[in-house]
């Protein structure tokens, strides 16, 4: 009668794991593919790969691996103007979020350096060319010189 019990008991516990993902591996939850998805992104983002420590050195290199580029922080809302400008004009651009990053903070200083001044965010970059902070790129956008830039770069075909 005790044998019975105890595999009662032990069927209950491992239908119970088994439910919440306890000791099955191969369960993925929510969180374990956000964890995935960063570390891809990191990866992706020079983390390890042999890309030197220089920031600057990983800014030009990431700046120019995509047509557009912006490096931003989620919590920023200009960065998010941005953003949906260019994806409201059919624009999928590469973006960086700093504050996301583990060494952001070295990239936000290295962008100060090249913009010359406090406000590091959003940074657009065009073709692997700096074009600049927001009021660069909304400049651009209405003396119509922003279009033909990112056709040039083959963000637009039309």
């Amino acid at each position: 009668k005790d044998e019975e019990e105890q595999k009662e008991k032990q069927l209950a516990t491992s239908q119970r794991s088994r439910r919440s993902g306890q000791n099955n591996p191969t369960r993925t939850t929510h969180s374990n593919m956000i964890t995935l998805k960063k570390r891809r992104m990191y990866s992706y983002m020079g983390m390890g790969m042999g890309m030197g420590s220089d920031p600057m050195e990983r800014l030009v290199k990431l700046a120019s691996e995509s047509a557009v580029v912006i490096f931003s922080v989620s919590s920023c809302c200009m960065c998010h103007a941005v953003k949906r400008l260019f994806c409201g004009m059919g624009v999928n651009p590469a973006v960086y979020e700093l504050d996301q990053d583990p060494r952001g903070k070295e990239l936000e200083r290295a962008l100060m350096r090249l913009l010359g001044n406090s406000q590091a965010v959003p940074v657009v970059f065009i073709g692997g060319k700096l074009i600049g902070s927001m009021d660069r790129v909304m400049a651009s956008h209405i003396n119509g010189t922003l279009v033909p830039l990112l056709k040039e770069a083959g963000a637009l075909w039309l």
